[in-house]
């Protein structure tokens, strides 16, 4: 029985530190764990080659928003996706592939790139591991109006139900490759995909899984967006993160898939490898519901984390990829965790937040950017934001402007989100 006074020390904790996940100490001989395929869609386009040169360029990719009417909102753009006219060859049959929504094509597009570049066959015990925050939601918010508009209508109103929860996308994939295996499916706000990429990369790490699937996407709905612009915390011009006139975020839609293996399973088949996980932390942060501890507690206890579990210290860092929203608090929450995590290092730290040039894709954010992460390690580049103004006096760092070649060794991505979801994952190259 617990003495009358004493508190418990779980209620303390939770009361004032930012909790560290997973708690388990590591195994006594991880697995180094590496990438052999990667497809990414993005508002730049689909594939490797388009989005890399965007990237390396900094291009931006806003345009007047077509998926859904927003004539009531206060903004009106967003960086939407072009698909392709005709998806690439899969198991799917014709019906099959009649009855995708958008997300999964897109999911679809990103997963495709990624098998066919790591060479992978089907296999009966493949981990799934899937980052979003909206699955296929515009089919649900079609149901909602169909039920509102005529409520005796129901024609494909069952089908609707069924393929809109995030599942679907995951079984669809599944059945497209030709595996079957656990899934998983991670909603933790906009720490989504980095969190599947990090989950992804502790099985094969702790020996639980030789491969995994693992990635993130999120489409652009009209819930989501409305959403957003109703808290006022979209911008109505592209967002400019980091700078100290910023007033907002900018919405944009995408997928990203990496194909993670075990080194040793990668040298056995004779795989080519483009670049290595060395760090992940994850932290959630109870101050409050949406906003950030100001001083970024978590964020900084993200970045310690991942780097501690990598062996590297922010001297190695060669570039960090920031959450950057645009917003506010995130990112002045975000520089001082950057400047409190780097000492002395963060006045020569090239920092930047690609969302200047595709917006946030929320779950999908976290998988996009590890994806960046490993194009500008393998290529040797520096992303820049193109973004005109001030930077914030809180940021003590380098943010990269222009497009800039650099010799790099080690790439650090921040994902930060609602509810304290705080994800940080460390890329190295791979010689």
């Amino acid at each position: 029985m617990r003495k009358a006074g004493c508190k418990p020390v779980l209620q303390r904790r939770l009361r004032s530190d930012p909790m560290l996940f997973p708690p388990s100490p590591p195994p006594a001989s991880p697995h180094r764990v590496v990438i052999t395929g990667a497809g990414i869609v993005t508002a730049l386009g689909s594939g490797w080659r388009a989005n890399a040169d965007g990237f390396r360029a900094g291009r931006t990719a806003f345009r007047p928003v077509t998926r859904f009417d927003v004539s009531r909102q206060r903004t009106k753009i967003a960086a939407e996706v072009d698909l392709p006219a005709t998806l690439p060859a899969t198991k799917l049959g014709e019906k099959s592939l009649r009855r995708l929504d958008r997300a999964t094509q897109m999911l679809l597009l990103a997963a495709h790139e990624a098998w066919t570049q790591a060479g992978w066959s089907p296999a009966d015990n493949l981990p799934l591991v899937l980052g979003t925050t909206s699955g296929g939601m515009p089919l649900g918010e079609t149901y909602l109006r169909q039920a509102i508009d005529s409520p005796h209508a129901r024609r494909q109103q069952a089908t609707r139900v069924v393929n809109y929860q995030a599942q679907r996308q995951a079984l669809d994939l599944g059945e497209a490759f030709g595996f079957q295996g656990p899934i998983t499916i991670i909603a933790n706000a906009c720490a989504s995909g980095a969190n599947a990429v990090g989950h992804a990369w502790e099985l094969a790490r702790t020996g639980r899984a030789t491969r995994v699937l693992a990635g993130g996407y999120d489409v652009l709905c009209q819930l989501t967006f409305a959403g957003f612009d109703s808290l006022q915390a979209l911008s109505p011009t592209p967002c400019r993160p980091f700078e100290a006139q910023r007033d907002g975020l900018s919405l944009g839609e995408g997928a990203a898939m990496l194909t993670l293996e075990t080194l040793e399973h990668a040298r056995w088949r004779g795989a080519e490898i483009l670049g290595e996980i060395v760090g992940y932390g994850a932290v959630t942060d109870t101050h409050h519901l949406t906003q950030p501890h100001p001083r970024g507690d978590a964020a900084l206890a993200a970045m310690t984390a991942a780097c501690a579990r990598a062996d590297v210290g922010p001297g190695q860092v060669d570039y960090v990829n920031a959450h950057g929203t645009a917003t506010a608090q995130n990112d002045a929450t975000e520089a001082t965790a950057i400047n409190r995590w780097a000492g002395g290092r963060a006045a020569t730290l090239p920092v930047s937040s690609t969302k200047a040039s595709i917006g946030h894709l929320l779950g999908a954010a976290g998988a996009v950017e590890a994806v960046v992460c490993l194009m500008a390690l393998r290529e040797q580049w520096l992303p820049p934001q193109r973004t005109p103004g001030t930077p914030d006096p809180t940021c003590q760092f380098e943010i990269v402007r222009e497009p800039t070649d650099a010799k790099m060794e080690v790439a650090l991505s921040n994902s930060f989100g609602f509810g304290g979801a705080n994800a940080t994952l460390v890329f190295r190259r791979w010689r």
